[in-house]
């Protein structure tokens, strides 16, 4: 494993939680193994570990980019991980009104649903 690797899984696991980690390592096969160790060592070990902006920050961005471009289904986990990045449900709904100004309302809209359903179900967890 590489440095970035091992950073990579460091960040992840404090954004997202062991036990979210931990179900995506054991889906993880031969197959897409690859793709996993990139995503390990960019996204966790490079971006999400720079200290740049804090973990609040990228929470926001990246759950504007998410809504921006439509991929709403990481959303929810991402909204999880607000909870251990600092990124309040104020934060979040502004993040997700300026993709209503700036990427469109439709997929605000169907964002803020989203979150709206995931902070339900972290309520009652």
């Amino acid at each position: 494993m590489s440095d970035k690797f091992e950073q990579g899984m460091k960040v992840r696991r404090s954004v997202l939680g062991d036990a979210h980690v931990d179900r995506a390592e054991a889906k993880k096969t031969d197959f897409d193994e690859p793709f996993q160790t990139l995503i390990t060592e960019g996204a966790w070990g490079t971006v999400w570990a720079s200290d740049g902006i804090s973990p609040r920050e990228r929470s926001m961005l990246t759950l504007a980019l998410l809504a921006a471009l439509g991929n709403f289904e990481e959303i929810p986990m991402h909204i999880r991980a607000s909870a251990r990045t600092g990124a309040s449900k104020q934060d979040v709904l502004e993040a997700f009104q300026h993709v209503a100004i700036y990427a469109g309302v439709p997929r605000a809209n169907h964002a803020l649903k989203l979150a709206k359903e995931t902070y339900a179900e972290m309520e009652k967890e």
